[in-house]
Protein backbone atom coordinates (compact mmCIF):
# COMPACT_ATOMS: atom_id res chain seq x y z
CA UNK A 1 0.00 0.00 0.00
CA UNK A 2 1.76 3.46 -1.01
CA UNK A 3 2.13 6.25 1.31
CA UNK A 4 -0.57 9.09 1.23
CA UNK A 5 2.74 11.72 0.01
CA UNK A 6 3.28 8.39 -2.48
CA UNK A 7 -0.56 7.97 -3.76
CA UNK A 8 -0.63 11.86 -3.95
CA UNK A 9 2.34 12.59 -5.91
CA UNK A 10 1.04 8.98 -8.42
CA UNK A 11 -2.42 11.41 -8.95
CA UNK A 12 -0.62 14.72 -9.55
CA UNK A 13 1.96 12.87 -11.85
CA UNK A 14 -0.81 11.18 -13.82
CA UNK A 15 -2.82 14.51 -13.98
CA UNK A 16 0.49 16.43 -15.50
CA UNK A 17 1.39 13.47 -17.54
CA UNK A 18 -1.70 13.07 -19.23
CA UNK A 19 -2.26 17.15 -19.94
CA UNK A 20 1.34 17.19 -21.36
CA UNK A 21 3.11 14.31 -22.10
CA UNK A 22 5.75 12.75 -19.63
CA UNK A 23 8.41 14.03 -21.58
CA UNK A 24 7.46 17.45 -21.07
CA UNK A 25 6.51 17.06 -17.44
CA UNK A 26 9.38 17.38 -14.53
CA UNK A 27 9.64 16.52 -11.55
CA UNK A 28 9.90 19.76 -10.47
CA UNK A 29 6.25 20.58 -12.36
CA UNK A 30 5.01 17.44 -9.93
CA UNK A 31 6.72 19.15 -6.27
CA UNK A 32 5.79 22.88 -7.09
CA UNK A 33 2.14 21.30 -7.74
CA UNK A 34 1.90 19.30 -4.72
CA UNK A 35 3.97 22.00 -2.41
CA UNK A 36 6.13 19.73 -1.90
CA UNK A 37 10.43 19.49 -2.17
CA UNK A 38 11.81 18.09 -4.98
CA UNK A 39 14.15 16.55 -2.33
CA UNK A 40 10.74 15.42 -0.99
CA UNK A 41 9.57 14.03 -4.22
CA UNK A 42 13.04 11.97 -4.55
CA UNK A 43 12.74 10.19 -1.48
CA UNK A 44 9.55 8.68 -2.86
CA UNK A 45 10.57 8.24 -6.11
CA UNK A 46 14.99 8.21 -7.58
CA UNK A 47 13.33 9.81 -11.17
CA UNK A 48 10.81 10.54 -13.21
CA UNK A 49 11.08 7.04 -14.96
CA UNK A 50 10.66 5.17 -11.45
CA UNK A 51 7.35 7.51 -11.15
CA UNK A 52 5.91 6.60 -14.77
CA UNK A 53 6.79 3.00 -13.56
CA UNK A 54 4.89 2.88 -10.57
CA UNK A 55 1.95 3.96 -11.95
CA UNK A 56 2.07 1.88 -14.84
CA UNK A 57 2.77 -0.99 -12.65
CA UNK A 58 -0.47 -1.54 -11.07
CA UNK A 59 -1.68 -1.88 -15.03
CA UNK A 60 0.57 -5.01 -16.02
CA UNK A 61 -0.16 -6.78 -12.66
CA UNK A 62 -3.73 -6.53 -13.44
CA UNK A 63 -3.81 -7.89 -17.02
CA UNK A 64 -0.98 -10.52 -16.40
CA UNK A 65 -3.50 -11.61 -13.99
CA UNK A 66 -6.51 -11.09 -15.89
CA UNK A 67 -4.95 -13.27 -18.92
CA UNK A 68 -3.10 -15.80 -16.55
CA UNK A 69 -6.21 -16.95 -14.70
CA UNK A 70 -8.94 -16.53 -17.79
CA UNK A 71 -10.27 -19.58 -18.66
CA UNK A 72 -12.52 -19.98 -22.49
CA UNK A 73 -15.86 -19.67 -21.82
CA UNK A 74 -18.85 -17.05 -22.20
CA UNK A 75 -17.15 -14.36 -24.39
CA UNK A 76 -19.96 -11.75 -23.95
CA UNK A 77 -18.93 -12.07 -20.20
CA UNK A 78 -14.96 -11.83 -21.02
CA UNK A 79 -15.66 -8.89 -22.84
CA UNK A 80 -17.55 -7.86 -19.94
CA UNK A 81 -14.81 -8.43 -17.45
CA UNK A 82 -12.09 -6.87 -20.00
CA UNK A 83 -14.30 -3.79 -20.10
CA UNK A 84 -14.05 -3.67 -16.51
CA UNK A 85 -10.48 -3.63 -16.20
CA UNK A 86 -9.58 -0.93 -18.47
CA UNK A 87 -11.78 1.41 -17.16
CA UNK A 88 -9.99 0.76 -14.01
CA UNK A 89 -7.18 1.47 -15.91
CA UNK A 90 -8.54 4.45 -18.04
CA UNK A 91 -6.51 7.06 -16.60
CA UNK A 92 -2.96 5.20 -17.44
CA UNK A 93 -4.65 4.10 -21.35
CA UNK A 94 -5.25 7.26 -21.67
CA UNK A 95 -1.75 8.13 -20.74
CA UNK A 96 -0.23 6.08 -23.68
CA UNK A 97 -2.60 7.39 -26.29
CA UNK A 98 -1.19 10.88 -25.24
CA UNK A 99 2.13 9.85 -24.67
CA UNK A 100 3.29 6.71 -26.72
CA UNK A 101 7.04 6.67 -25.12
CA UNK A 102 4.94 5.23 -22.22
CA UNK A 103 4.93 1.86 -23.99
CA UNK A 104 8.43 1.27 -23.46
CA UNK A 105 8.11 1.47 -19.64
CA UNK A 106 8.04 -2.61 -18.55
CA UNK A 107 7.71 -3.20 -21.91
CA UNK A 108 4.25 -2.36 -21.82
CA UNK A 109 3.51 -2.09 -25.98
CA UNK A 110 4.75 -5.86 -26.42
CA UNK A 111 3.03 -7.01 -23.13
CA UNK A 112 -0.33 -5.30 -24.66
CA UNK A 113 0.26 -6.85 -28.18
CA UNK A 114 0.56 -10.34 -26.49
CA UNK A 115 -2.61 -9.68 -23.97
CA UNK A 116 -4.32 -9.02 -27.01
CA UNK A 117 -3.67 -12.36 -28.53
CA UNK A 118 -4.34 -14.19 -25.40
CA UNK A 119 -7.66 -12.23 -25.33
CA UNK A 120 -8.32 -13.27 -29.09
CA UNK A 121 -7.60 -16.67 -28.26
CA UNK A 122 -10.19 -16.63 -25.06
CA UNK A 123 -13.14 -15.29 -26.95
CA UNK A 124 -12.87 -17.42 -30.35
CA UNK A 125 -10.11 -19.63 -30.44
CA UNK A 126 -6.10 -20.01 -31.11
CA UNK A 127 -6.68 -21.17 -34.80
CA UNK A 128 -8.73 -18.38 -35.93
CA UNK A 129 -8.71 -17.38 -39.71
CA UNK A 130 -7.26 -13.60 -40.55
CA UNK A 131 -10.43 -11.89 -40.84
CA UNK A 132 -11.46 -13.16 -37.37
CA UNK A 133 -8.29 -11.69 -36.21
CA UNK A 134 -9.11 -8.50 -37.69
CA UNK A 135 -12.33 -8.22 -36.51
CA UNK A 136 -11.05 -9.40 -32.66
CA UNK A 137 -8.49 -6.53 -32.93
CA UNK A 138 -10.95 -4.17 -33.84
CA UNK A 139 -13.73 -5.48 -31.23
CA UNK A 140 -10.46 -5.09 -28.49
CA UNK A 141 -9.26 -2.18 -29.33
CA UNK A 142 -12.15 -0.20 -29.83
CA UNK A 143 -13.71 -1.00 -26.52
CA UNK A 144 -9.78 0.53 -25.27
CA UNK A 145 -10.74 3.28 -27.21
CA UNK A 146 -13.87 3.88 -25.41
CA UNK A 147 -12.43 3.95 -22.01
CA UNK A 148 -10.23 6.83 -22.65
CA UNK A 149 -12.65 8.72 -25.83
CA UNK A 150 -16.14 8.44 -22.60
CA UNK A 151 -13.83 8.21 -19.78
CA UNK A 152 -16.09 11.41 -18.41
CA UNK A 153 -18.97 9.32 -18.67
CA UNK A 154 -20.57 6.98 -16.47
CA UNK A 155 -19.42 3.52 -16.57
CA UNK A 156 -22.98 2.34 -16.75
CA UNK A 157 -23.55 4.30 -19.72
CA UNK A 158 -20.30 3.70 -21.65
CA UNK A 159 -19.86 -0.42 -21.27
CA UNK A 160 -23.09 -1.47 -22.13
CA UNK A 161 -22.83 0.34 -25.50
CA UNK A 162 -19.06 -0.59 -26.04
CA UNK A 163 -19.56 -4.32 -25.31
CA UNK A 164 -22.91 -5.12 -27.52
CA UNK A 165 -20.58 -3.16 -30.23
CA UNK A 166 -17.60 -5.39 -29.51
CA UNK A 167 -19.61 -8.48 -29.75
CA UNK A 168 -21.05 -7.12 -33.07
CA UNK A 169 -17.86 -7.06 -34.37
CA UNK A 170 -16.85 -10.71 -33.21
CA UNK A 171 -19.56 -11.49 -34.55
CA UNK A 172 -21.06 -13.18 -31.87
Amino acid sequence: MPSDTKARIQAVARELFAEQGVQNTSLRQISDRLGITKPALYYHFASRDDLVRSIVQPLVEDFERFTATREPGDPRALLDDYFELMWRHRDVIGMMVRDISILSYLDLGMRMFEWRRELIALLLSPDLTPAQQIRATVALGGMADCTVEYAGLPLDEVKPTAVAAAADALGL
